[in-house]
């Protein structure tokens, strides 16, 4: 089956391939770091994980950028409040970002780009804007003209045309839905961060920096733009003007959205109580690994509830999934294949690729291997189950934890994927080879507080976890 997206702007499920060769152009908004991300905005960044897996899975190339905003109003107020310079208060939390990442076992994207760094390239978009009549002055701003680009609301499937007109605002912060013309350049404040442009003085608005970012990495038409459904109006709405107005072509084909993350039942909120970063649920004791399952769990457009008895169910699921694949490799089974154990776990591998490739349906996923699992420790309660069977069940379980990454514990340097391990085994050779044993050593220590044991061998070295 192949793998099939539900698209916003065309709110329907499409079979998706790349545009050209095999490689997906996808832009995702990463984190404001003005603060640690909290849960919320690590259900939408598993989401794109869990796409990230899925669409390597189908045989797909990445190049994935994803932006860092470091600078918009929040950040510029806390850093004066601090009397930080913006650099000095920013790299604090996309430290943390990162940190929080690594222990969701999230991949990196291919690019991940702090948005000062292309201030230049921003302000020459603006200019272009500015020729083609998109854009006008007021006090020291500049604003892009809504009704310059009649398509708007063709995301969010809003007809703005009625009240368009005039309207503006200065601000990086939205409290409703309202169609207005926004800043693409805000004019600087006594005290606030601002770059010298041709343009004039000042600092991007939040939206140019998607479209600049992706338009100069990927291309004028991408692939796929994701995050959270709160973006879809005005934040992806804005950048489709922009990029559109810019380009004169479609910005993104395929536009996917996930749905918001709930606590116990209500809107996260600090006023509630209920509100959570990561580091607050991992200092409760729960592991990485249920964090990751119970945020992976609900299919991406569904509002997701998070709840800490969820956590202790995720907890539960995860350990038996371990007890089963302990089983696979430590209990002795009769010689051959049963074929009916070997049709079962085809028919489960299949179902669970085919729920992948369903719009990312999780759950169908969760269930095939679950299912899976009863059938299998039935066969094996009943001496069905043949030696020959277990490499076939341990690929399947391999394939799945491909996608969720919830099986092999966290040690205690943290969790290490298998990519990592191999590139320190690669450092460790060349070091040996230059006679840096000092070096070799260190990595080999590395490796082991991370769980990691190393086996040299004539043939090379061999590494499996404890």
């Amino acid at each position: 089956m192949p793998l099939r997206l539900y698209n916003t702007l065309t709110q329907q499920v499409q079979e998706f391939a790349p545009s050209s060769d095999n490689t997906v152009r996808m832009y995702t908004c990463g984190p404001t770091v003005y603060d640690y991300a909290h849960i919320g905005n690590f259900r939408t960044f598993t989401f794109i994980d869990i796409l990230r897996r899925t669409l390597k899975a189908n045989g797909f190339a990445l190049d994935h950028v994803m932006n860092i905003t470091d600078v918009d109003d929040k950040i510029i107020r806390n850093a004066v409040a601090q009397n930080k310079t913006l650099e000095e208060y920013t790299a604090v939390y996309t430290q943390a970002f990162q940190e929080d990442c690594r222990t969701l076992r999230l991949e990196t994207p291919e690019r991940l780009i702090p948005a000062t760094r292309h201030i230049d390239d921003m302000a020459a978009a603006i200019q272009r804007l500015a020729e083609g009549r998109h854009t006008y002055r007021s006090d020291g701003s500049i604003y892009f003209r809504i009704s310059t680009f009649p398509e708007y609301g063709k995301l969010s499937h809003t007809d703005f045309s009625g009240n368009i007109a005039g309207a503006r605002v200065d601000v990086d912060e939205y409290e409703k839905a309202d169609a207005r013309d926004f800043a693409l350049w805000k004019a600087p404040k006594e005290g606030e961060r601002y770059w010298e442009e041709p343009i004039g003085p000042g600092r991007p608005g939040w939206h140019i920096e998607c479209s600049v970012m992706a338009i100069k990495y990927l291309g004028e038409t991408i692939d796929i733009h994701a995050g959270g459904v709160d973006l879809i109006f005005p934040h992806h709405e804005n950048e489709i003007a922009q990029s559109e107005s810019l380009t004169g072509k479609p910005f993104s084909r395929f536009w996917l959205h996930a749905e918001f993350l709930m606590v116990e039942g209500q809107k996260m909120s600090k006023s509630l109580g209920n509100y959570f970063t990561l580091r607050d649920v991992l200092g409760r004791g729960y592991e990485p690994e249920s964090i990751r399952y119970l945020l992976a769990s609900t299919p991406y457009r569904k509002q997701l509830n998070f709840t800490f008895e969820g956590l202790k169910s995720a907890a539960t699921a995860i350990e038996r999934l371990r007890n089963f694949k302990l089983r696979l490799e430590t209990d002795k089974f009769p010689e051959g294949a049963d074929e009916e154990v070997a049709g079962r776990t085809a028919a489960a591998s299949r179902t669970f690729t085919e729920s992948l490739n369903d719009d990312l349906n999780t759950a169908e996923a969760l269930a095939a291997i679950f299912e899976y699992v009863r059938d299998v420790n039935s066969a094996m309660d009943a001496g069905r189950f043949r030696a020959g069977n277990a490499a076939g069940a341990l690929e399947f379980l391999k394939s799945f934890d491909s996608i969720f990454q919830v099986i092999e514990p966290t040690q205690k340097g943290g969790y290490i994927a298998d990519s990592e391990v191999e590139s320190l085994i690669a450092e460790r050779s060349a070091a040996k080879k230059a006679r840096n044993f000092g070096r070799a050593d260190q990595i080999r220590e590395q490796l082991l507080e991370q769980g990691i044991v190393l086996e040299d061998t004539k043939s090379g070295v061999r590494w499996k976890r404890k």
